[in-house]
């Protein structure tokens, strides 16, 4: 029996009901392809470009250690186009040592073959 493969639509609806569920790990391996490149809009906090799976986990990681306390997060429902989705993700959060703040950000999504293989966040 074939595999189905899922539309760009398809992954986007399933990223967005994990997201919102504040279910990142397992949007990540379920989507995500191996070989996923993941860009943040500056190496801040995080670095800039990570490249694979395990890296790409390892930054989630990284992330969910900085931050102290996740106040709320509000996220679009995804816009799509081709092989592409995006949306705006809005988190009121405090990071360790830091004031609370709110962070506003696009999120762009590459997808082939089923799976998100670039993602790009401009904030």
């Amino acid at each position: 029996m074939k595999e189905t493969i899922l539309t760009t639509k398809d992954v986007a609806a399933r990223f967005i009901e994990l997201v919102r569920q504040d279910k990142f790990y397992e949007a990540q391996t379920q989507l995500y392809a191996d070989n996923c490149v993941s860009v943040e809009a500056n190496n801040f906090l995080l670095p800039k470009t990570v490249e694979g799976l395990p890296e790409i986990l390892k930054k989630s990681e990284l992330f969910e250690s900085l931050v102290e306390k996740v106040h709320g997060r509000v996220i679009s429902d995804p816009v799509i186009g081709g092989d592409y989705f995006t949306v705006s993700w809005s988190a009121d959060m405090t990071f360790k040592g830091r004031d609370r703040f709110t962070m506003d950000e696009i999120c762009v999504y590459k997808v082939q073959e089923g799976k998100i293989v670039f993602e790009q966040f401009f904030y």
